[in-house]
């Protein structure tokens, strides 16, 4: 029974000892040679449309209050990232902002935190929500020259991007994207951008 007790000590030493040896020698982070993910758009999928439509604060609703209301789109990206190091690293602030067209609609900011690891790809699913009013705000802001040199108007522009996303020929645009990744107490930020749909 002793002769057992120790076999199974001296079994589980090297057990112990193989384990902290490949802890002192497992790579770690320095922010010198820690490199930022590479992030790319995959796909853009459209899980919720109800067509175009537009309601003013003159239109008496069948229930509840009237209002400005617009029809709301609803926009889910699905990001590669890339983890070019020798160890894991952790994902832990993502925001970007969706252009229709080249004009600017959104900003989307995603709490999700996850590990990559080490030389793998993992994805993140992140959705944005844009409802006509909201766009038409964004475009009587900031897209007022750009409608004009396209000789157009904010209400057939929305009209044109809400029939172009029921037919998937919305060109979208992800801009200004940004990423924080920590390891081993190291901090890296990725930026990227994409595109989705004809050019």
């Amino acid at each position: 029974m002793r002769k057992r007790s120790l076999i199974l000590m001296g079994f589980g030493a090297v057990i112990l000892g193989t384990f902290l040896l490949a802890c002192a020698t497992a790579p770690t982070a320095t922010k010198k040679d820690f490199q930022p993910p590479v992030i790319t758009l995959n796909l853009v999928e459209m899980p919720y449309y109800t067509g175009w439509w537009y309601y003013d604060v003159k239109v008496e609703p069948t229930k509840g209050n009237a209002g400005k209301y617009g029809a709301p789109l609803a926009l889910a990206f699905v990001f590669d990232i890339q983890n070019p190091n020798e160890y894991p690293v952790m994902m832990d602030g993502f925001k970007f902002t969706v252009a229709f067209d080249g004009i600017d609609v959104n900003t989307v900011n995603s709490p999700e935190i996850q590990w990559i690891p080490a030389g793998k790809t993992n994805q993140v699913r992140v959705m944005a929500i844009t409802d006509a009013r909201a766009a038409l705000l964004s475009l009587l802001v900031t897209g007022g020259f750009k409608l004009k040199e396209r000789e157009t108007n904010v209400w057939a522009q929305l009209e044109d991007w809400w029939l172009a996303a029921e037919e998937y020929s919305l060109a979208i645009e992800v801009k200004e994207g940004s990423a924080i990744f920590h390891a081993d107490g190291a901090t890296n930020v990725a930026a990227f951008s994409g595109k989705f749909g004809p050019e």
